[in-house]
């Protein structure tokens, strides 16, 4: 079935996130080391920032590396932080093309200098870019991010910056790291595992979930397709019933 063939390009999600699991399992299965599959992960990145941009998505946001994987054998770790700075390097000229803009959420202070004078570098090149926003999720947890907004909210409540009255969702959205972006519409995790890995917590309030059995080396355009199909036969309510939404 060509899935992208059946997308209503006027009810595309605004705003896709990925848990992009599966690339130690696909390497095992396969007999090789769990740092060629995040190796062979990084082209599934690009396939699917390639046809985001090309359906008009605007927001698309990668669980690239959590707080928690800083807990993994020292490495992999590397492997993972070298893969980084090598896919910015890489994908550059494509997100300038494209007009992509890269952004970047998380605990970043603990990425290592080079890690983060890379990503610094892709993203003030990028600023200027409009077509869409890719953002990486790296040392990212989102507990610590609940737990830095709450931290600030009460420092300024403390120094009568703002006052309790006025502690609102709106207020605590300008204070989370995703502060520029819309709310998740979409939520992909890949690999057939069936949860959200402290993954944008709050944003994912009113998203709708796909899960896939295909492991992240595996993940197609095709597969993204048949996610927004998926996503688009699906009834949004907001906490509505069906019969408000028709009148």
């Amino acid at each position: 079935m060509n899935f992208k063939k059946e997308i209503e390009i006027n009810n595309l999600p605004k705003h896709i996130a990925i848990i992009m699991d599966g690339n130690g399992r696909w390497a095992k299965e396969r007999g090789f080391l769990r740092a060629i599959g995040h190796e062979s992960g990084t082209k599934s990145v690009r396939d699917t920032v390639e046809a985001c941009s090309e359906l008009g998505i605007k927001n698309l946001t990668l669980y690239a590396f959590s707080s928690e994987n800083w807990n993994r054998p020292k490495l992999e770790v590397q492997t993972l932080m070298q893969l980084l700075i090598s896919s910015l390097k890489k994908e550059l000229p494509t997100m300038q093309k494209n007009s992509i803009r890269l952004n970047a959420i998380g605990n970043l202070n603990n990425l290592p200098k080079k890690v983060q004078k890379e990503l610094l570098y892709v993203v003030e090149s990028t600023k200027e870019n409009i077509e869409m926003t890719l953002t990486l999720a790296l040392s990212y947890g989102s507990r610590d991010e609940i737990v830095d907004v709450t931290r600030q909210i009460c420092d300024k409540v403390k120094n009568n910056i703002i006052s309790i009255e006025n502690i609102d969702d709106t207020l605590i959205n300008q204070h989370l790291y995703t502060r520029n972006l819309p709310d998740v519409d979409l939520l992909i995790r890949t690999s057939g595992e069936k949860r959200i890995s402290n993954f944008l917590l709050w944003q994912i309030a009113y998203a709708e979930l796909y899960f896939t059995d295909v492991y992240w080396p595996d993940f197609k355009k095709e597969n993204l397709y048949e996610a927004i199909t998926n996503y688009q036969k699906r009834e949004r309510r907001f906490g509505k019933t069906s019969e408000q939404l028709t009148r």
